[in-house]
């Protein structure tokens, strides 16, 4: 048996045994947490075959330092927001989507602080129905490595949701009625992050069909199906815009509305080029432009953890005033694009992968994890 299909089998073997075999009886998309009753860890299943939350919920100043283990995010403004990452250096989602923590661009979430550089720029959108913020990165910052990142969303392979118990909350929904201090908890959320790219959606869940704008089953289409945008590098602007349609969901030339579905099985290659439709991000208006240095103020005083190959360069778009553009976008402007996701190919970032089978990030898991499960499925 040669070693690619020794690998193959492997990797079909251990998709059966995490996917197939197991789905939560209590999945984190229909846990309501309220943030006042954050428990430790969310995550109460403790048969899951893919291991139990490695981090905690229940966040504050004595957790706050960049070593946190917090997986409690947010998503509140341009100037506050945070990311799923990994938290060893020169990881990659792949082998790590399960167990990333919320690295935010303020102080006051106990969290890890993104550190002043990784950003270099970011478009914030809220919509009726959800927030979306998409940008470009310095991924070294965040402890990746890599041309591929990932997929981390409230669904999962197992319900359990990527990282394994993470949450999510805003102030910004209409429901916290302009209270900073109000966190109304999204749980429909996907983010995707890897390369150079990064986006996020969150939905409102007393909007438009939450499940529906931020689903989590089109992994391998990345950022630009899942959250088109025009983010540019060296632009920071926070917008107001209108709904995209449901992820998948397209108007095709002969005016009828259909739906594309991602292959179930990732072995089936996807043929990028030949997808039925083209997204466009959907139009923007009341941009406010800012400086990077206003923005991440407390990053500046954060350094990238040693053993990450970070460059000394300047953080990009740190001249400049804040400001408002008063211009309206239309939607067709070339999006941000981070293709593939977590638990699917080992192309997820900026370059997909056809064949879904790219070793351990075609199931996100690492080599060792395969291993593991090719001997279980052995002593069957």
């Amino acid at each position: 048996m040669s070693g690619s299909t020794l690998l193959s089998f492997v990797l079909l073997a251990t998709s059966t045994v995490v996917r197939a075999d197991y789905f939560s009886k209590d999945p984190l998309a229909n846990k309501v947490v309220p943030y006042e009753s954050i428990p430790y860890q969310v995550m109460t299943d403790t048969d899951d075959p893919r291991g139990f939350q490695t981090g905690y919920n229940q966040c504050n100043s004595t957790t706050e330092n960049q070593d946190s283990m917090c997986q409690t995010a947010f998503v509140n403004h341009i100037d506050d927001f945070c990311l799923w990452a990994p938290p060893k250096p020169n990881s990659t989602i792949a082998d790590t989507e399960g167990e990333e923590v919320a690295w935010c661009s303020k102080k006051g979430h106990g969290t890890r602080i993104i550190p002043a550089g990784a950003i270099t720029g970011i478009q914030y959108v809220q919509t009726p129905s959800y927030i979306q913020i998409a940008g470009t990165i310095n991924q070294e910052f965040l402890n990746m490595v890599g041309p591929d990142g990932g997929e981390l969303d409230s669904g999962g392979q197992d319900g359990e949701g990527n990282p394994m118990g993470g949450l999510v909350y805003t102030n910004a929904f209409p429901s916290a009625g302009g209270n900073n201090a109000t966190y109304i908890q999204a749980q429909h959320w996907s983010f995707f992050i890897g390369g150079t790219t990064f986006c996020a959606k969150i939905c409102d869940q007393t909007g438009k069909n939450p499940q529906g704008l931020c689903n989590n089953v089109y992994d391998r289409l990345g950022c630009e199906y899942n959250a088109p945008n025009n983010a540019a590098e060296g632009v920071f602007e926070a917008c107001k815009g209108d709904d995209m349609m449901p992820v998948g969901v397209y108007v095709g030339a002969d005016g009828a509305t259909s739906t594309y579905h991602q292959p179930a099985s990732e072995t089936i290659p996807i043929d990028y080029d030949a997808l039925p439709y083209t997204p466009t991000p959907a139009p923007t208006s009341s941009c406010v432009s800012y400086a990077s240095s206003a923005l991440f103020a407390d990053g500046a005083a954060v350094t990238a953890a040693a053993g990450n190959s970070v460059s000394a360069a300047a953080p990009s778009g740190s001249a400049g005033s804040a400001g408002s553009s008063g211009t309206s976008k239309a939607a067709g402007s070339a999006p941000t694009t981070a293709k593939g996701g977590s638990g699917s190919s080992s192309g997820s970032g900026a370059s997909p992968s056809t064949t879904g089978t790219g070793g351990a990030a075609a199931i996100g898991v690492s080599l060792g994890a395969m291993a593991a499960a090719f001997v279980a499925v052995l002593a069957l």
